[in-house]
């Protein structure tokens, strides 16, 4: 695999942390008639100016030992 793809596979695990709930889960979870966001179900909220996922690529084996 190579580095770029690495990258890729590691941010769509992270954006299947920080998805949202759908609106019916809402209902399910916090009761009939309360008025609130599906953020608020989400443990992990991520925001592309606020912060950051400081993802390295892995270490490539160095090619000159074999």
């Amino acid at each position: 695999m190579t580095r770029h793809h690495q990258k890729k596979v590691k941010l769509a695990v992270h954006n299947r942390r920080t998805r949202w709930a759908p609106f019916w889960a809402v209902v399910k979870k916090f009761g009939q008639g309360k008025r609130k966001h599906p953020s608020e179900m989400t443990k992990v909220r991520r925001h592309w100016r606020r912060t950051k996922l400081k993802i390295k690529p892995r270490k490539a084996r160095k090619s000159h030992l074999g």
